[in-house]
């Protein structure tokens, strides 16, 4: 894990059946983007781990149900991840999250170092807020994820030229925002 908690990871080659395949591979191949995925989406360390670890149980009861002709892997566990999210935030109270709660520096950044990336972080996740959801969970999925654009369209139904579309004029959108809350 990366220091400001985004997981960086390798895909392991050769994983295209959920049925037959070797799940501890699958699950430590996967594991970093559906983690990252939440991370974009619930911001809380704690609520991603709990929801990467809600959708590794529901793909591994659902396991049988996996047809490789419709989709690749990676794709159908993004589907589940993206339906647990839509569960999550149905259910989601105003809670303040344990992490906002620390006031110790990451490793290797000095206190004002850390307090200017917190205030960055902060500030980027007001403004994410503000996008609309489908916006959102695109970002969430290119950047948290980090699916292509085929991949994306593939999981949330849109055509690939829609996502880039979408995701172009979204990025544009926030960096206007930047700007301007310069």
């Amino acid at each position: 894990m990366s220091v400001d908690g985004a997981v960086t990871f390798r895909l392991v080659p050769g994983l295209a059946d959920a049925r037959g395949g070797d799940w501890d591979a699958l699950y430590v191949a996967q594991l970093p983007r559906v983690y990252n995925f939440f991370r974009y989406r619930v911001g809380c360390t704690s609520d991603a781990e709990d929801l990467t670890a809600t959708t590794f149980e529901k793909a591994w009861r659902a396991r049988e149900q996996y047809r490789r002709d419709l989709a690749g892997f990676s794709t159908w566990l993004m589907a589940i991840a993206r339906n647990v999210a839509t569960d999550h935030f149905r259910r989601r109270r105003a809670v303040v999250p344990l992490d906002a709660a620390t006031n110790v520096p990451a490793p290797g950044r000095s206190a004002e170092q850390d307090l200017v990336f917190r205030s960055d972080v902060d500030r980027l996740a007001a403004l994410l807020e503000r996008l609309p959801d489908r916006e959102r969970e695109l970002i969430a999925l290119k950047y948290g994820a980090e699916l292509s654009n085929r991949d994306i369209a593939r999981a949330t139904g849109l055509s690939e030229s829609n996502v880039g579309t979408i995701l172009f004029r979204a990025v544009r959108s926030l960096r206007d925002d930047w700007d301007r809350s310069a």
